[in-house]
């Protein structure tokens, strides 16, 4: 990895696509860890989290982990789900970050020298050659150790410096993620 401990730096997470590669690849993250990694190597400015909400249900599984990155150093983008019932009657999700993602870097890029984009989505292509005109150097997380691969080969191409998601996840990786089994009706506890 090329990190100079000078170049402000930006870290853009797409919590979505980030979640999905960790899951493939076994493993969850530590995002005190993440930030006291790329914050020891680099002059970081800013940390953004982005992620749509359900807001229709009670209790969000996303919840306590917004609540505590909101809390912690990162910035957090949220816009509300769309829920809606697909053409077979499936309860379908859509919230799509991509445009907020994209705004913010191209805001804050004439002020970086460095961002870090974590997602493997194709549709991030053209914005890495954008910033890149801007002057500003760009590395994408994600990884090709998944089948399929979760990052698009053209935004690989793209970047400046590709880092592996399955190469530097001990530097933050909270454990291994195991298959959540419900207990047998003998097992529980009464």
């Amino acid at each position: 990895m090329r990190f100079t401990a000078q170049e402000r730096t930006a870290l853009f997470i797409d919590g979505a696509n980030l979640y999905a590669a960790t899951r493939s690849l076994g493993f969850d993250i530590d995002y005190r860890k993440l930030l006291d990694y790329f914050g020891t190597q680099l002059h970081l400015i800013r940390a953004y989290y982005y992620s749509a909400l359900l807001e229709t249900e009670e209790y969000s599984p996303l919840k306590p982990l917004t609540d505590w990155l909101a809390y912690n150093g990162y910035s957090l983008v949220t816009k509300p789900a769309k829920e809606f019932t697909d053409a077979q009657g499936k309860r379908r999700i859509k919230g799509n970050m991509d445009i907020e993602l994209a705004i913010d870097m191209l805001e804050l890029a004439p002020r970086l020298d460095h961002v870090i984009l974590f997602s493997g989505d194709s549709d991030f292509r053209r914005l890495v050659e954008a910033v890149q005109r801007k002057g500003v150097r760009v590395s994408v997380v994600s990884t090709i150790k998944t089948s399929p691969p979760m990052i698009a080969d053209e935004l690989r191409r793209q970047a400046d410096q590709f880092l592996d998601l399955a190469d530097i996840a001990p530097e933050f990786s909270r454990r291994a993620a195991e298959p959540r089994s419900r207990p047998s009706r003998g097992d529980a506890d009464e």
